[in-house]
């Protein structure tokens, strides 16, 4: 079975564990701080803060922006869970507001109608590592007075007119096992803020600036050493998973015929934590899927439910909206192995199932 993802752990990555280990110092330390510093350096940012995950991440940044009770924030269905799951944490409202068909992202001409009195943020998702179009959000958000906070879980390393998301607005990152860059867990934020930057320190730290003296409410949101080891080996290996990456999906894309594939746009900078396509015209997503894994290519349907289709949000009145793209996007979405440890054998082998469809 080719699969859908697969997490490269080498030796780096298992020395610098051990090393941790024997080091004693085991939470929040020298290695956290050392990743902090080169994922600053990746995103072209002044500072970023280590947390537990990325759903922690972006709960942090948005707080850090006072977001809070009876607030609302505006941001796409067609994601995973934790976007929304972060908003609802601080007490907020999110708002959905429907997506391209071509990016999956967030249609940034849909975004000035959803805002009312109480919005105080926008977050666009960069969604399977396909950059957002930002000059419109931005300016979206600077006519209203608006927070930008970038769910860029699935994105580091992806750039926009040539400038790395996560610093166009406050950057939210995951380490988690299967992201292109990954710790096994963990969250970073990026800002060229530094109040905010110590804001977020609080808030991951049990509010925190000063040991043992708490100065505002926080959390236990901290990022290991153990993590941020794992994170620091892989970070060095950043530009080289990225071009793999991206030169697997132009070989998929030149020899892929049966179904719709991913739309580049000039100035935008895809790294293809996804390779996704679209199967359309009434085909049945799912029975390709089986058709996939059975002749041994693995695949990722992400996502089959739009948030405002999930059970609890619509049972807290959050899914009274329709959302014709989002909904048709769920139902076509299929993601192939595009993972830089894939072989040209295992390539032309996903190119030949794929367009038996």
């Amino acid at each position: 079975m080719i699969p859908i993802s697969k997490p490269f752990i080498g030796e780096a990555e298992k020395q610098a564990v051990l090393e941790v280990l024997d080091s004693g110092m085991l939470v929040q330390g020298p290695r956290t701080a050392a990743l902090e510093e080169k994922w600053a350096a990746a995103c072209g940012t002044p500072f970023a803060v280590a947390t537990s995950s990325g759903t922690t991440a972006l709960q942090i940044a948005l707080l850090a922006h006072g977001v809070g009770p009876g607030d609302e924030v505006i941001t796409t269905p067609f994601t995973f869970i934790a976007s929304v799951n972060s908003i609802l944490y601080t007490g907020a409202r999110p708002v959905f507001v429907d997506i391209d068909p071509d990016s999956f992202n967030i249609d940034p001409e849909l975004i000035e109608s959803a805002i009312t009195p109480r919005t105080r943020a926008i977050m666009p998702v960069h969604l399977y590592g396909n950059p957002c179009d930002m000059d419109p959000i931005l300016d979206i958000a600077l006519r209203h007075g608006l927070a930008v906070v970038e769910d860029a879980a699935q994105a580091i390393g992806a750039t926009y007119q040539g400038r790395c998301v996560g610093s166009f607005g406050t950057g939210c990152f995951s380490l988690y096992a299967t992201k292109n860059i990954m710790a096994g867990e963990g969250g970073m934020i990026t800002t060229p803020d530094e109040q905010l930057v110590q804001k977020c320190r609080m808030l991951r730290n049990h509010g925190m600036q000063r040991r043992y003296y708490h100065d505002i409410l926080g959390y236990n949101f901290r990022m290991t050493d153990l993590h941020a080891a794992i994170g620091l080996a892989q970070i060095a290996r950043l530009a080289d998973f990225t071009e793999k990456r991206r030169a697997n999906a132009a070989y998929l894309t030149s020899h892929i015929s049966a179904v719709v594939t991913p739309k580049l746009k000039e100035g935008y900078g895809h790294v293809f934590h996804q390779y996704t396509v679209r199967v359309d015209c009434g085909r049945d997503r799912d029975a390709a899927a089986r058709q996939l894994n059975e002749s041994g290519v693995g695949s990722g349907i992400f996502y089959p439910v739009p948030a405002n289709r999930q059970a609890y949000l619509v049972e807290m009145g959050l899914g009274e909206v329709i959302l014709p793209v989002a909904e048709r996007m769920a139902h076509e979405v299929l993601s192939l192995p595009v993972h830089p440890q894939l072989s040209q054998a295992d390539l032309e082998k996903i190119v030949a199932e794929v367009n038996k469809l």
